[in-house]
């Protein structure tokens, strides 16, 4: 395709200097986890093309030497490449391929490794990028948001002990309704982010079968007989990991099924800490003229022309993330819906969002943890001035004088701004000591 002129002190090659002319540049580059799971396939397979003898003498110490290198991040520099290019990331692999090639010779002192006849063999793109995806995310969600995830659950089970015991003003369509401990409000958010953590677990196994082998189209065209197993049980060696060998590559080629499960309990994951987040943002606001019930560390000056103010930052933050984790979904399921015949090109797209929205989750409930959750108080005085003035304490009565005359105490509460207690005095008849048996707000949780 004619000559290509290539910067002398990088070692990548002519296919990434064309990916740098032709596509758009200095904006979301390709993920360093992905390029890193690409140079971990590459030492694979220049293990298991040594082993079969399809290697010259040298070769393979060479390109797992410089594949280390990638993969301790001494060579970020001399990939470039942005997520929008091909769709089957092949300038990528052949990026990971140049640099490889052109390091893996510097070291051996000869011009003997060329990137596609060698650090490419018995490969292809469309089956090496794809296995990366599988390796990258499992990899980080399992080192990195699943820890974080935990954590956060932690922290909030302790706060939810720790306040099991205090009644408060329960809330449904942000209107009071019956009591319910400040513990059992935070134990719904335990409770939903256990659910979160399992549906994660079980969708980061659905990664663990690798579609290595397949080549260009599933057939493994070019790769010897057991290059599959070969590449699998070296990847194991290599990562300490479970990985197996995916049993049919034709759909591992054309489909991103697996990634989009992630994908989706990651969205899951989102939505409960968006919900989550606003109740805390409802049930601090004020202090004085809102709701009130919860203090929220004051981690920095909240406005810059109101003196003292302290707005729920870190709530903004997580509720923003959960929208662009929501958003990352919807371009994922987009990208899977296009895998047409043997080879979904939408790739670099699919495994640059699910790898932003696990960096995004597992920063955002990192800092929720240790800059909300871990500092939250209950404001005890404004707690029980809520409780006394609430007025659906009103429904332990009805079991006594029946729904209608509960419901006619209340409103007249009300309309003439009274207590339940008085109100029920002037219209159910109920002496003081009747109506405190009856309405104990810590025998209604």
């Amino acid at each position: 395709m004619g000559e290509v002129m290539v910067p002398a002190d990088k070692y990548w090659g002519a296919q990434t200097e064309r990916s740098l002319e032709n596509f758009p540049q200095n904006t979301d580059r390709m993920p360093m986890d992905q390029i890193r799971a690409i140079a971990l396939v590459k030492k694979a397979a220049a293990i298991v093309n040594d082993r079969a003898g399809r290697l010259p003498q040298g070769a393979m110490e060479a390109i797992c030497r410089a594949a280390d290198e990638v993969m301790e991040g001494k060579l970020d520099d001399h990939f470039p490449l942005t997520v929008w290019q091909t769709g089957s990331g092949t300038q990528t692999n052949m990026n990971v391929n140049e640099v490889l090639a052109h390091r893996g010779n510097e070291i051996l002192g000869q011009d003997l490794l060329h990137p596609n006849d060698h650090i490419n063999k018995s490969q292809s793109s469309n089956d090496v990028f794809p296995t990366a995806i599988h390796i990258a995310l499992y990899r980080k969600g399992r080192e990195v948001l699943l820890p974080a995830l935990d954590r956060l659950i932690n922290a909030l089970d302790q706060k939810a002990r720790a306040y099991e015991d205090l009644v408060k003003c329960g809330r449904t369509h942000l209107q009071d309704a019956t009591p319910v401990t400040l513990g059992q409000e935070l134990s719904a958010y335990v409770a939903s982010l256990r659910g979160n953590r399992e549906a994660l677990d079980g969708a980061l196994d659905g990664l663990l079968p690798l579609p290595i082998g397949g080549t260009a189209v599933g057939t493994g065209l070019n790769a010897f007989e057991g290059f599959d197993r070969a590449m699998v049980e070296v990847i194991k060696d290599l990562t300490g990991l479970d990985f197996t060998v995916m049993d049919n590559k034709f759909h591992g080629l054309s489909s991103k099924t697996e990634v989009t499960r992630l994908s989706s309990a990651m969205k899951n994951l989102a939505m409960d800490l968006y919900k989550m987040a606003n109740d805390l943002r409802f049930l601090s606001s004020g202090p004085r003229c809102g709701i009130g019930e919860l203090r929220i560390p004051a981690n920095e000056p909240g406005s810059s022309i109101m003196p003292g103010k302290v707005n729920p930052t870190q709530v903004e933050s997580l509720t923003m993330i959960a929208i662009q984790v929501l958003a990352g979904d919807l371009a994922i399921s987009f990208g899977q819906s296009q895998g047409q015949c043997q080879l979904n090109a939408y790739m670099p797209l699919i495994i640059y969002n699910g790898l932003h929205s696990i960096d995004l989750l597992a920063k955002g409930m990192t800092g929720f943890r240790t800059k909300l959750v871990e500092g939250l108080e209950a404001n005890t005085d404004k707690i029980r001035d809520n409780m006394e003035a609430s007025l659906m304490l009103v429904t332990a009565l009805s079991p006594s004088l029946g729904y209608e005359k509960a419901a006619e105490i209340a409103h007249h509460a009300y309309a003439r701004n009274l207590t339940l207690k008085a109100a029920a005095r002037e219209v159910g008849g109920l002496s003081e000591e009747e109506f405190d048996r009856a309405v104990d707000p810590k025998k209604m949780v």
